[in-house]
């Protein structure tokens, strides 16, 4: 085979290895809520396993990265794909990172209703799925003006973050109120908004492989 088709083939390869990676994090963001929202607690606890799992493929995805750099040289589109991706990797992994999280302060609340603590939980959830989902479709398709929208519904998370706030604000004003559970609740939107930004991180990095700007910064 060709040095190109060589490269080509192994491209293709890296790609195979991040979109598993992606899709492995989505799944395990929705068994944990699905798990939550049944009050399947070993569900949850399953979620705990990602940890290992996502930890191996980042460490594979950067050993492709860095021998694609090292041994092909790669340039121009090439280099900001190849690029893209050592960086896309750093973020799905502390996606990954943040679902254990949520897990393990799920269960520390005895999977209680996070409905009843917050109103607006359950929208957030949703809504910080669906962007992350979105921002990882874009990338692996390299579709440049989907990504932008995906940035713009960063506010969107911020908006619902803000609105659990002052629904836990609320609700330690009443006699009713459960201090450790308006903190745990509100870690979990902290880590939900975090999400977000992750979303956003990514969605940008497929601008960059496509245009080689970063923030309206010419990088590559």
């Amino acid at each position: 085979m060709s040095p190109r088709t060589v490269f080509e083939h192994e491209l293709t390869e890296l790609r195979e290895d991040l979109k598993k990676m992606c899709f492995g994090v989505e799944a395990a963001y929705n068994n944990l809520f699905q798990a939550a929202g049944a009050q399947d607690k070993e569900g949850v606890k399953a979620v705990l396993e990602l940890d290992s799992a996502i930890n191996d493929m980042e460490k594979k995805i950067e050993y492709r990265c860095l021998s694609l750099i090292t041994r092909q040289h790669p340039i121009a589109r090439d280099l900001r794909t190849v690029s893209a991706s050592l960086k896309v990797v750093t973020d799905i992994k502390r996606v990954g990172d943040h679902v254990v999280d949520m897990a393990e302060l799920l269960l520390r609340m005895q999977m209680k209703d996070l409905a009843v603590i917050s109103s607006h939980m359950p929208e957030m959830i949703e809504v910080t799925k669906k962007m992350f989902c979105d921002a990882v479709a874009v990338f692996l398709r390299r579709n440049k003006e989907e990504a932008e929208h995906v940035i713009a519904g960063d506010d969107k998370v911020d908006e619902l973050f803000n609105k659990v706030k002052e629904d836990l604000v609320m609700l330690l004003r009443t006699e009713n109120s459960d201090v450790d559970d308006c903190v745990d609740v509100l870690m979990l939107a902290k880590y939900l908004e975090k999400i977000g930004d992750h979303a956003v991180n990514v969605a940008e990095w497929e601008i960059f492989q496509e245009t080689g700007d970063m923030c309206n910064t010419r990088l590559l």
